[in-house]
């Protein structure tokens, strides 16, 4: 079996794993393999995440991929929330977030541009709607992306805590 496969694979434990708690199975990763095997897998639900879930899906997921001996050797899993400045993978996971802020690197240059900075509008024909700091709007298609997540705005939050406390 090779990596995507095994990658395939504990992306569907996860995903049965975190279905049955009612969470969202953000992402998995697997970095090296043999001694030095690292599974990350990053959960989400709404309101946010807590320590008992991580417990919940990492036991769970553990005696999964245990069962089948699907990573070879011994590996190290950690489960956890994808963090303010969250990872963006998906078509819904761009629909989910858009008006939010964002920074999206692309795998070569868009008229000269490979860096882009600003707010998700939509999702259109497989290409992401972006209002870019720099360039104005901007369809950036879904495979040109090499990484893509939140851009976690303090002065925003801070604005909105102001509002709150009012």
């Amino acid at each position: 079996m090779d990596r995507s496969d095994i990658e395939s694979q504990v992306r569907e434990f996860a995903a049965e794993v975190t279905e049955k708690k009612g969470l969202e199975l953000v992402h998995v990763e697997i970095s090296g393999f043999g001694k030095k095997a690292s599974v990350r897998v990053f959960i989400d639900k709404q309101g946010g995440i807590n320590h008992d879930d991580c417990s919940a899906v990492s036991q769970d997921l553990e005696k999964r991929l245990d069962a089948v001996d699907l990573i070879p050797g011994r590996y190290i899993l950690e489960v956890s929330s994808p963090g303010i400045e969250r990872g963006l993978y998906s078509t819904d996971d761009f629909r989910k977030f858009a008006g939010e802020q964002a920074k999206i690197r692309t795998h070569s240059p868009m008229n000269g541009q490979r860096n882009f900075r600003g707010r998700i509008e939509a999702i259109e024909n497989g290409d992401v709607v972006f209002d870019d700091r720099t360039s104005g709007k901007v369809n950036i298609p879904l495979s040109s992306i090499s990484k893509a997540n939140l851009e976690y705005d303090i002065e925003r939050e801070l604005k909105r805590s102001k509002k709150r406390g009012s």
